[in-house]
This record gives C-alpha cells, sequence and structure tokens, in this order.
C-alpha cells in the first residue's frame, strides 16, 4: 500500500528527507513554470525552485496535516522569485530569456507577452502565471496567495486589465 500524502507530510515532519522528496516531485514541474513565468529566465527559475525546495524542507513542520502541498509550495517558491528579484545581482547578471521548451506558435507575440509580463508587479504577475501558465482554479490561487477565491478573480481580473493596454501599446492584444 502506498502512502497518503499526509502520511508523506508527517513522515517530512519527522526528519524523513525521501517522504519529503516523495512530497515535492510531483510539484516541480509546476513550481518551475510558475519560477520560469515570474524571472523569465531557465537558469534562475531552477535556482529559485531548489532554493524554495530548501526553505521548504526547514518549514515542513508549518504545513498543516490535510493540507495540500501544492499551494503551499508555490507560496513559497513565489517568494523566493520576488527575493531573487529585489537582491543585488538580479539586477547585475539579468540576461534575455531563453527558449527551453517547444517554440511558441507566434513568437513575436510570446516574446510581447513577456516583455509586458516584466512590466507589471510582482504580485500582478504571480496571479497570472499561477492562473494562465500553471491552469490553477481560483480555490488554489487563493490558497497559494492567502485570500479567498473570490479575492483571487478579483485580482486576476485586476491584473488582466492592467496588463492588456501595455498589450495594445506593442500592438498585441490580449
Amino acid at each position: 500500500m502506498e502512502p497518503t500524502a499526509s502520511d508523506l507530510v508527517s513522515a517530512a515532519q519527522t526528519g524523513d528527507r525521501v517522504a519529503f522528496a516523495e512530497l515535492l516531485r510531483p510539484e516541480y514541474r509546476s513550481a518551475y513554470r510558475l519560477a520560469y513565468g515570474l524571472l523569465q529566465d531557465a537558469d534562475d527559475a531552477e535556482d529559485a525552485v531548489q532554493e524554495a525546495a530548501f526553505a521548504a524542507w526547514r518549514k515542513i513542520g508549518n504545513l498543516r496535516g490535510g493540507a495540500s502541498m501544492r499551494p503551499w509550495f508555490l507560496g513559497i517558491v513565489a517568494n523566493q522569485c520576488r527575493s531573487m528579484k529585489r537582491s543585488r545581482w538580479w539586477s547585475v547578471t539579468r540576461v534575455e530569456p531563453t527558449e527551453r521548451e517547444a517554440p511558441a506558435v507566434d513568437l513575436a507575440a510570446s516574446i510581447d507577452l513577456r516583455r509586458a509580463l516584466r512590466r507589471i508587479g510582482h504580485d500582478e504577475r504571480l496571479l497570472l502565471v499561477l492562473r494562465y501558465y500553471l491552469d490553477m482554479r481560483f480555490e488554489e490561487i487563493a490558497v497559494t496567495i492567502g485570500t479567498t477565491p473570490k479575492a483571487a478573480r478579483t485580482r486576476v481580473e485586476r491584473a488582466i486589465r492592467r496588463l492588456r493596454p501595455i498589450l495594445q501599446q506593442r500592438g498585441a492584444t490580449v
């Protein structure tokens, strides 16, 4: 019989690193996509997820029994990305993003969208990445950012309204 998520959380909270790795494994891809969406750099996204994993290991005691690992861990990833963007080395070493996944059908629109996302604040970008890059439901977004589902929906809609004129200035549409 395979251990449940609750069993893995309990084991990880007592210091079982294998259990922690099993909890993190299914969330890694989403965490990377979130970090890449926020940082727009593959190497920095990998670094952010690694640092977030270490932070999650240190804070595993804060994960309540029965709580979902995904929004808790993605919240840590988002905070790590915010910290990286604020740090001095980010502004010094930042380079244009590289494509690691399949190229977008409309490369120009993809580039315009990335540039527009850089022009909005971290919190707005986080909401859009969670909703549209990770296809998260508003209930999951709410848990990740610590608000209600209705507030999450409202904030996503506001972020879209903020992004739309930026894209229209560049000739793209949302």
